[in-house]
């Protein structure tokens, strides 16, 4: 295979008042013509932050991209200025990236067809009415019904899955031979995740195009990619071909990463502990307050360096950890899975008591669509229609549906951020439903939410002990400030 990308010891470091951060410190790795390849590791350990640099769009300061190589085509983008003309060719003409979040990425003041248009324009040298053609075109390869009426809209008049499609589309319309897909659906239920990663395996079939895939998903990345390089702590710590990763991990973390995929029958062994603050990093292994597997060897010696094991397999690590009997790799399941659930079945019956804590019973929330001038109605939308369920004290109760179903409206009807068309809500035996004032101000101190969305839902304007510390001021639960 042609090598398209070869990063070599690549450094990116951030000045801080505490000091200095070591985000990405000498990561080397190769990509093919043609190749998918998923970088994997959790969050801030230097994923994103990588590919950042190969476009150089690390802000500085206080980021600076402080050593390494970057080739491509046979020239090292590390070379160019950052805001130069090459460097500017080489951004979403040849190498284009898909973020992480497209309503903070898509521009809200400008419509979709002028967005799309915008990059066709500067790197294809296209003019407004071919661009608007091919825009048209990519909207429905990327599955937008409508698309010659839609390409008109404002990113907001789109839903989540549908803006990631137009950051796909935006993607791929220069035809660049290579896509950096970070993490690109992140907040897009199950059902849209997996058309949308079929529809990205699609695009690399048919434009001939390379892709790197950063996720903290193993399941996704041993379904769509050839080769796995994990990261941790700025570095790659393992590196090697799907099955050879999947089959026979050799890093701890790596194998501590498998047993956090969530399997049918199978208990989940999470990470204990949280990376390390890549600040005055200590010489020795940063995973080793968190290793399982950790010898002596390992209190002495500085962190290794990564080692050929055999075929395209490359670990760093001390320990050997093929002898390791205990570890429970995803298809390593004591007893079967209908045995399992049936013992946590028994389990939940003798722990959990009756007290009913919620009872939705008949839920209905109907928005109104209105019309003309003096917003007659016309029709309902029936958001929810008849839900009922209870849940009882110290239970988990999942509720589980497609994009658009009334999930979120039913919690936020739980909640009394809405007030629903009719039926009962009971909390702890008591109709919520006609509270107000101070007794709704009570209620809410017993019931929390976590949004599905941080970026919204979070002041921009508030650091993060305010944010935390403002609940606790308004129910009286601290003094002072």
């Amino acid at each position: 295979m042609t090598v398209l990308l070869q990063v070599k010891d690549l450094k990116t470091q951030f000045a801080t008042e505490r000091g200095l951060v070591k985000a990405v410190d000498g990561v080397s790795y190769h990509i093919n013509e043609g190749e998918i390849v998923g970088l994997v590791g959790e969050s801030g350990c230097g994923k994103s932050v990588s590919q950042l640099s190969l476009l150089q769009l690390i802000p500085s300061p206080p980021g600076k991209i402080v050593g390494g190589k970057v080739l491509f085509e046979d020239r090292d983008l590390l070379q160019f200025e950052a805001n130069g003309p090459e460097m500017r060719s080489v951004r979403g003409g040849k190498i284009s990236m898909i973020f992480q979040e497209p309503m903070t990425s898509l521009n809200p003041a400008m419509t979709v067809a002028r967005q799309l248009t915008e990059v066709m324009q500067l790197h294809l040298g296209m003019d407004n009415q071919a661009a608007r053609q091919r825009s048209i075109e990519l909207l429905n390869l990327v599955g937008i019904p409508d698309s010659e009426r839609r390409v008109d809209d404002y990113p907001h008049q789109f839903s989540g899955g549908m803006r990631q499609r137009v950051m796909v589309a935006m993607a791929v319309s220069c035809n660049p031979r290579l896509i950096i897909a970070d993490e690109p659906t992140t907040a897009l239920d199950a059902t849209i995740q997996a058309q949308l990663l079929e529809l990205m395996k699609d695009i690399v079939v048919r434009f001939q195009t390379a892709m790197v895939l950063v996720t903290h998903n193993l399941g996704i990345v041993a379904r769509y990619a050839q080769r796995i390089n994990v990261m941790y702590a700025g570095r790659i710590v393992e590196s090697g071909t799907v099955k050879e990763i999947w089959d026979n991990p050799l890093h701890p973390y790596t194998i501590s990463l498998l047993q956090c995929v969530p399997k049918l029958g199978r208990k989940l062994v999470p990470i204990e502990g949280l990376p390390p603050h890549l600040i005055n990093m200590p010489p020795t292994c940063p995973f080793l307050p968190r290793c399982r597997y950790k010898d002596k060897k390992c209190l002495e010696e500085p962190w290794c360096e990564l080692e050929h094991v055999e075929g395209q397999h490359y670990v760093g690590c001390h320990v050997d950890t093929r002898g390791v009997e205990s570890r429970l790799l995803p298809g390593g399941i004591t007893g079967t899975a209908q045995e399992r659930l049936e013992v946590d079945g028994v389990r939940k019956k003798k722990s959990l008591p009756d007290d009913i804590v919620l009872d939705v019973r008949d839920l209905r929330m109907y928005f109104p669509v209105t019309r003309g001038l003096l917003r007659r109605k016309v029709a309902d939308v029936k958001a929810v229609d008849n839900v009922s369920f209870k849940i009882k004290k110290g239970e988990t109760f999942g509720l589980v549906g497609e994009s658009g179903c009334g999930k979120t409206t039913v919690g936020r009807c739980t909640q009394r951020l809405y007030r629903s068309t009719g039926g009962q809500i009971l909390f702890e035996g008591r109709d919520i439903a006609p509270l107000s004032g101070r007794k709704l101000k009570r209620l809410r101190r017993k019931m929390s939410v976590i949004f599905q969305d941080p970026y919204g839902s979070l002041n921009p304007r508030m650091n993060a002990g305010s944010i935390v510390g403002e609940p606790l001021r308004v129910h009286r639960l601290v003094s002072g400030n």
